[in-house]
């Protein structure tokens, strides 16, 4: 008899959208993703998006590659990145871009697939 335990399988709550907050110190030196980024869970529960079928999945990572222009906000599936990111704009992504679906195009520097 073996007493390992099996593993649990993964389980994932459906999400709309998935908001990816660069948290590194090089297109920020000063952190203020990780001031962005521990404001987002209020905005989101805020506006319904915490929780339930809107629900919006965010994550942190110490580096997108961009390097410079941040703090930079990445929105997927739409791959619409935002840089600059102040505490008003990101309250603007939330409310404009996640809870109402219309991208905040002048905050917008790169979008996944655009040339």
């Amino acid at each position: 008899m073996d007493p390992t335990p099996p593993p649990l399988a993964p389980l994932m709550e459906p999400y709309a959208r998935h908001v990816l907050v660069c948290t590194g110190g090089y297109c920020s030196p000063d952190r203020r993703g990780r001031e962005l980024y521990r404001r987002l869970p209020e905005l989101l529960q805020r506006e319904g998006l915490l929780f339930g079928p809107r629900r919006v999945k965010r994550g942190e990572t110490p580096c997108l590659g961009v390097c410079a222009g941040g703090p930079v906000v990445v929105v997927y599936p739409e791959g619409v990145w935002y840089a600059g990111v102040t505490p008003q704009l990101l309250e603007r992504i939330v409310t404009q871009h996640l809870r109402d679906g219309r991208v905040v195009d002048e905050a917008v520097f790169h979008r996944l697939g655009a040339p």
